[in-house]
């Protein structure tokens, strides 16, 4: 089995391949090709992936390339794991967006608009190359914005399924606090990519116990300091809302917060740096204890779960993805991509049924469903109109002035990425 990771020069990678050596039963993998444009951070990951393979037993080949067309070439599948801009471009996103009295960050909201309108292009042209080289490989998509993302990637008809670490993150933290394995627990997980609830935790499948009240009561404090919102929050809505959660509802707070202190991305490209300096050790080789702080935790065990019910070898599973949501959720168009709990397997992601939502979440997920409509409209086609239609449309600006204002910005940080800007 060969896997390609595009992006492979990032330092999420090294999680990546501990995970792909440490759960080689699961997912056999006999060549992983790392692809990535910077050729002096592709050689260090590259050794230290070899390291970590030889250091766990590992049979597998592992080399790297600049050339996307000859790495991808004969690979069953394909993980994408880009940031087109790099952290520069993240750091923009967490900062002028504050200029206007809204949250920065790279996902949500104006930011999250930028990295959309930089990203679905350069992944859509990846996955065409993809689709000419080899037709039957799967894309599996951890790029953020992994909603919008993924959407373009099923409505241009490649073979793809969008993936977040969020609800693994989740259900490890709970199976911890409530001492049980993690496979015991299940997460009645729904919502869009970065906008989830967990409606419930259950025991041993779908159908099991439902231990949520159990967690509130006990570990509510623990749970609520984890996601920077109010015990009392949880209580009242009576589930777990993903740490996302908080730029909506706590929207004013979070920017104040960020007017005060470094940004994530400057926080990030700290850490980088630091991470390569320890990549470049000959000695290293294990993932570093410094990694699990760069974000992305359990990353790699989604993905062999993933990867190994597309390809076969793990038989089908149920499993939190981003897909198309085809009914799940009616107050949704068919196309919206949505992230709830699906049926893996060789023919791809179905989502599972959910129970009728709350309007209190409902009426929100239609209104980011909406606002992801636009994006991805802009980012298809491009034009300053569609950009400041779909800010208008975001639950967290949807005022003309914000939009104009937020509009102009987005395009002068981002002239470089948006060739018709």
């Amino acid at each position: 089995m060969k896997l390609a990771v595009v992006g492979g020069g990032s330092t999420y990678t090294p999680e990546l391949v501990d995970g792909f050596a440490r759960l080689r039963d699961t997912l056999p993998v006999s060549e992983l090709v790392l692809i990535d444009p910077a050729a002096d951070r592709l050689e260090l990951i590259g050794g230290l992936a070899r390291r970590i393979f030889a250091r766990q037993g590992h049979p597998g080949r592992i080399t790297t390339t600049s050339d996307l067309d000859a790495g991808i070439a004969g690979a069953d599948a394909v993980l994408l794991q880009l940031r087109i801009g790099g952290q520069a471009a993240r750091l923009q996103d967490e900062t002028w967006p504050l200029e206007c009295g809204c949250v920065g960050q790279e996902t949500t909201g104006a930011g999250g608009l930028a990295k959309a309108l930089r990203t679905v292009p350069v992944v859509l042209d990846i996955a065409e190359r993809v689709r000419r080289t080899n037709p039957d490989a799967w894309i599996i998509d951890f790029t953020n914005p992994v909603g919008i993302v993924t959407r373009a990637l099923l409505q241009a008809g490649h073979k793809a399924v969008g993936l977040c670490n969020v609800a693994i993150g989740l259900q490890r933290k709970f199976a911890a606090l409530l001492d049980l394995a993690p496979a015991d627990i299940h997460l009645d997980h729904v919502g869009l990519n970065h906008l989830t609830w967990e409606l419930g935790v259950r025991r041993g499948g779908p159908d099991g116990e439902d231990l949520l009240a159990t967690l509130l009561a006990t570990h509510g404090e623990a749970v609520a300091g984890d996601l920077g919102l109010p015990r009392t929050v949880l209580d009242r809505l009576g589930v777990v809302p993903s740490y996302y959660l908080r730029y909506f509802y706590a929207h004013d707070e979070v920017v104040r917060e960020l007017g005060t202190k470094p940004s994530r991305a400057a926080e990030v490209a700290a850490m980088e740096r630091e991470l390569l300096a320890l990549y470049g050790d000959p000695a290293l080789d294990e993932k570093p204890a410094l990694l699990a702080k760069r974000g992305g935790a359990f990353y790699s065990e989604a993905a062999v779960d993933l990867a190994a019910s597309l390809l076969g070898d793990g038989g089908p599973a149920v499993q939190v993805v981003n897909t198309y949501n085809n009914g799940t959720l009616p107050f949704l168009p068919d196309d919206a991509v949505i992230e709830v709990q699906a049926r893996v397997d060789g023919s791809g992601a179905a989502a599972l049924a959910v129970p009728r939502l709350d309007p209190l979440f409902s009426g929100l997920i239609s209104h980011v469903s909406a606002y992801e409509d636009l994006a991805l409209d802009a980012a298809l086609r491009g034009g300053r109109d569609r950009v400041f239609k779909a800010l208008l449309a975001h639950p967290l600006i949807g005022q003309f002035d914000l939009a104009e204002g937020l509009t102009d910005r987005l395009l002068a940080h981002n002239k470089e990425h948006l060739p018709w800007a």
